[in-house]
Formats: structure tokens, sequence, C-alpha cells
């Protein structure tokens, strides 16, 4: 591990030894920390300063990571960056001067942030950590080494195939390599231009959403696309666009792109092929846009899966990790299950660029200084992915009181359990923060709203008077793990809702013959099963499996709602309104709750009905300060 300005990492540091890692300047910044190998904290800044997928310096998530440990800079034995600047900086020049002169503007906008401020990284981490000694590291992998690592270190497995897939880090865009033990080797890689995560933000940015942050609407969306004309899109994706390698490797026809010299992702050859120019932000959702999110989401998966049929051949392994951003997308990875291509699959929770602050970490401790691992094959080291801040129930209680608000203090267990559920049963919807905050993009059920999926308009209030958000949105379930197999078609376990599933044949409802026939977002209006408000209209779900080891307190809400209803499901989705990051704090959750037409808001003991509260002026200002995504 190198990088300019980067000091050696030789001999063998006292313990504990503390190491942080860093990612930043693209998108989704973050910091996590680790002590003696063991994963203490991880966060993404946008949590902390309210911009969604914040790429600027994670001051505050820098901030957190070290109170959370109880130290200061000067305890670090090590700094890691989660990639190699200059090998970015020499890519972006080749790609300029490849297509020079029409890159020119774009050129000029770059070379600003880049000259300042990103090939002065030792010095930007140093003047925000003054006391972390000059005489200790700062390091620097590679863009792919960061996601491998933060693939295969935490997750259970002695050895394990690795796929990492997503736009590009320095000249990569996809990696394939091998665990063993404490040493990943990388074996395969594609290079930029040719890219699938970026070929998938192409589709992204041509249905009239936001690159880097709505490729998961266009996930979402794909089930309502029309089968037969989505697959005349997927034909012609590949006859232009794409040549996919048998084993799924691929190069991509670059005249109908922008993004590598542009400042759009697609070009007017693009837009000829699909029969115009793209979606303008917010414009109307067509049935094109529609069939051609299915067509981008059957590439995507034809990619994928050829792609871990690749890797398991290359490395024999019994196991995969995956990371990168495009391993985001569940409904791929759910395909990947399904084929048992591999016997167990890991997906980090923090898959895109976040969760390469945790991989560059664990890169040093295990690579780097050689320092073994310990793993049972069953359970991962990732703790849940609940590793942000939790807070204490005197700050939660003083900062209500400052606010005038009127709460229950729910300090008994049992008590807590019994009233929450008993407001779920009742069809409330609930705002959840308890515990620690995930890392990574889901709401895990500690920054969540919840509902009860069995109601069947629970998807339509949530969408519209909660998130304000697109209407064809699908809610994920959280279930029992114990119970899941009696509502999904899951094999295995899926603790970070990473993986979709089918609704069980004996939880679905008969459809109407004239119902059959509906396309696009009219079939939202057909009751499919009997838990519809997490029922997609192709039956899907993205699963998240609750157990009494990651997160007891949910759990045990769960089965008490279980008792009382009949029912192990309850709807889950993250505590924010459209374009807002995920609340961190109690002010945060406080704010959404006000301004949103949620029902309850549930801070660890404390319980708040939003009929009893005083009135809190600023909600269009409120929705006005997070731009839709």
């Amino acid at each position: 591990m190198t990088g300019p300005g980067a000091a050696s990492c030789e001999g063998v540091y006292p313990l504990p030894t503390y190491i942080l890692g860093i990612s930043a300047y693209y998108h989704d910044s973050a910091a996590a920390l680790i002590r003696d190998g063991e994963i203490i904290a991880a966060a993404q800044e946008e949590r902390f300063s309210r911009i969604k997928h914040d790429p600027g310096f994670p001051g505050g998530a820098v901030r957190y990571c070290l109170e959370e440990a109880g130290i200061s800079a000067a305890d670090l034995s090590a700094i890691g960056f989660y990639e190699k600047p200059l090998a970015k900086f020499h890519r972006l020049l080749e790609t300029y001067l490849a297509w020079a002169p029409k890159g020119l503007k774009s050129f000029r906008m770059a070379m600003t942030t880049w000259l300042t401020q990103k090939l002065h990284l030792p010095r930007e981490i140093r003047s925000f950590l003054p006391d972390y000694p000059k005489a200790k590291p700062i390091l620097f992998c590679e863009h792919h080494e960061s996601h491998q690592a933060s693939a295969f270190y935490p997750s259970p497995f002695e050895e394990a195939a690795i796929l990492t897939i997503d736009g590009v880090g320095e000249w990569p865009s996809t990696a394939i390599g091998r665990g063993r033990g404490n040493r990943i080797e990388m074996l395969d890689e594609i290079l930029f231009p040719h890219s699938l995560g970026l070929l998938y933000s192409a589709f992204t940015y041509y249905t009239g959403f936001k690159v880097n942050s709505g490729e998961y609407k266009v996930m979402g969306l794909a089930p309502y696309g029309n089968p037969v004309t989505a697959a005349e899109y997927a034909d012609l994706i590949r006859k232009n666009l794409i040549d996919i390698r048998p084993d799924g490797s691929f190069r991509m026809n670059m005249d109908y792109f922008d993004y590598a010299h542009g400042l759009t992702m697609t070009g007017e050859l693009f837009h000829e092929l699909f029969g115009g120019p793209p979606r303008k932000p917010e414009g109307r959702l067509t049935q094109k846009e529609m069939d051609l999110a299915l067509a981008i989401q059957i590439i995507t998966e034809e990619v994928m899966i050829k792609l871990a049929r690749y890797a398991k051949d290359r490395t024999g392994a019994k196991n995969l990790c995956l990371a990168g951003g495009v391993a985001l997308n569940c409904v791929a990875n759910g395909r990947i299950l399904k084929e048992r291509i591999f016997e167990r699959c890991f997906f980090q929770p923090a898959a895109g660029d976040a969760g390469g602050a945790l991989g560059v970490a664990l890169l040093l401790w295990h690579q780097t200084l050689g320092m073994a691992r310990a793993v049972d094959g069953v359970h991962d080291l990732q703790k849940g992915s609940l590793l942000g801040p939790a807070f204490r129930g005197d700050l939660i209680r003083e900062y209500l009181d400052s606010m005038g608000a009127r709460y229950e203090d729910c300090a008994d267990r049992d008590r807590w359990e019994e009233s929450v559920a008993d407001l779920l049963a009742q069809g409330k919807i609930v705002g959840m923060v308890q515990g620690r905050m995930e890392f990574g993009p889901r709401a895990l059920g500690c920054r969540s709203i919840l509902g009860d999926a069995r109601n069947r308009t629970m998807q339509t209030t949530m969408n519209v008077k909660i998130k304000f958000r697109e209407s064809f949105r699908p809610f994920a379930p959280i279930v029992m793990e114990e119970h899941a197999k009696e509502y999904f078609d899951l094999n295995e376990p899926s603790p970070y809702m990473l993986r979709v599933g089918s609704v069980a044949p004996n939880r679905r409802l008969p459809v109407k013959p004239e119902d059959e026939k509906l396309f696009g977002i009219e079939k939202l209006k057909v009751i499919r099963s009997d838990i519809p408000a997490v029922t997609h209209v192709d039956y899907s779900a993205r699963v998240q499996t609750v157990d009494a080891q990651r997160n007891p307190r949910l759990h045990g809400l769960m089965e008490r709602f279980r008792h009382k209803t009949g029912c192990a499901v309850l709807v889950n989705t993250s505590f924010n309104i459209r374009g807002e990051p995920i609340v961190c704090s109690p002010a945060d959750a406080y704010r959404c709750f006000m301004f949103t037409d949620m029902d309850v808001l549930v801070l660890e003991d404390y319980i708040l009905h939003k009929k009893d509260q005083p009135p809190l002026a600023g909600a269009e200002e409120y929705r006005r300060q997070f731009v839709p995504d």
C-alpha cells in the first residue's frame, strides 16, 4: 500500500492498534475505525452533515469514530485512504487527452479540485487531525482493493471468491479476487471506460433519475416493465452498447456514451437508438422508462451471473463475497443466490464507496501488518452493521424537554414492547430510533419507519405522506428470522437487506383476469398477498431477517407484534424524507416526525404521539432543503 506522501507501515505496533480508514471526494464519504482488527465504529459523513451522498472530507464521521473509541488522533497507529489519488489522476489525464478537445470543459471543472485538494490528501488529513503524529503513516490502497477487503475480511469465510463491481476506481471497474485466511489476491480486472456500473448509471440518467443516487429507483421501476418490449430493448443494448462474453467480461461501444469526456452520461447516438432525449427529472414516467428499466436490469443480471460463474471457475471457491456499488442491486444478488453458483454468499452492507473506508482499515491490519483472521464459517464480523452512534436516554430527554415535547417514558422493556406493538397493530406509522445507527444505505430497524405489512393502504400512505416520493417505489419487509420461510422463499438469513426473495405461494392472493392485463403503474392497484404493503408487483420483496443476536430490541418488538396479530412481518423504510439522509440524532428524527404524517416517534425508551405535540414551524423550509434524488 503506497501513495503520495505515504509513510512506511513496517514494524510491529504495540497493542491496542487503532487504524482509521477514510473514503472521500467522490460520493458517500465515510470513516471507519478498527481496534486490533475488530470493527469499532463506521459511519457515512452524510448522516452528520445532512447532505445526501456528501463527498466532502468526513470530518463528522472521523470525530464520531474517535469519540466512540474514547481516543484522539494521537492514539491512532495508522490512517488509510481507500484509493490511490495519483493513479486516478493519471486515468483522468489520459482519458481527457484521448478525447481532446471534446472534454475541455469537463477537464477544467475537474482540475480545480484535483490541483487544490485531491492531490494533497496527506496535507488535508493532517490538517484535520493535527495531533496525528508526523512519524505515523498515511497509506493508500487501490479502490478495488478496498472494496475487496470490505467484502472478504468481515465475511464468515476462511476462503472465498471476491467479486467487486462499480462505476470506476482508478482504472478498474470490475475485479475478481480470491481471499484466503488474511490475504487477498487480485486475479482479473475490467478497465475503464468499460463499466457495468456506468452502463446502469447511463440508464439511470436517461430515465430521468439522479446518477449515483437514483439507481435503486431504476431497479424498483423494472418490475413495471413489459417483458416483451424490455426483451427487445435488451437486444438493442447487446447489439449496440455492450459486447458480453461468456466469462462475463465485456466491452462497451463508447460512441453511444458521453461520460468519458462530457458532462452527461449518454450521447446523441444513444438518444437516437432509444427514440428521443432523456426524460426530464421529475417529468412524467411513461411505459418506455419502465421497459428500459427492466431491460437494463436484465443485462445487469446476465453480466453478474456470468461473472459469478467465472469467479467460481477461476478460484474453485465454495463461497462468494461481493462489494462495489453494483452489489447493492439486491435483485441481481437474489438471482446469483437462486442460481446456486456458490454454497454461500456475503454481501457487504456498505457495498459502495462508504465501505471503502472499512476495507482499507482491514486491509492494513490483515494484509499489510499480516495479522490473522478468526472466523467460524457461519457468523460474519460486521456486527449487524450497527456501527454508528447511539444516544443516551438523558440526552434524549434533555432535547425533548427543550422542544416542549410530550412523551411517555417506557424504561420497562416489557411495557415498551407492548405499547409499540399495540400501536403498530392499530395501523400507526412509527418512526424508530434505537441502538446504534446503521452503516450503509439500508435502514435495518434502528433508524427506520415501521408499519403493518398487512395494511392495504400502507404503501401509498408512506410514499405520499411520509416520504414525499414517487408512488411506484416499493417498501421492504422485515421478518423474524425463525419465521422467514413462512413468508418468503429464502434459503438462508438476509440480515442486511441485500437480496430479493419472492413472497411464498401460500401468501399470494388470486388476481382477477382483468387485473392480469394491467400495465405500468396501474399494477399498483392490485392486492397480491396477505402482506400487500411489502409485495411488489412481481411478488418480489427486498427482505431483511431480524434475529435476537444482532438486534434484540427489534426482535422482541416483532415477537410481541406476532403474538398480537399472528404476523411476523413489518414494513421497514429508512427514517427520512426524499432527498434527506437517514436520520442520525434525536433532533433529526424529531424534525422528520413533526414535518410528516408519521403517527408515533420512538426515541429509545421515549414514545411520542403526534397529536400530543406542540406545533413546530418550518415544515416547508425543512422539505425544501433536501434536493430530490
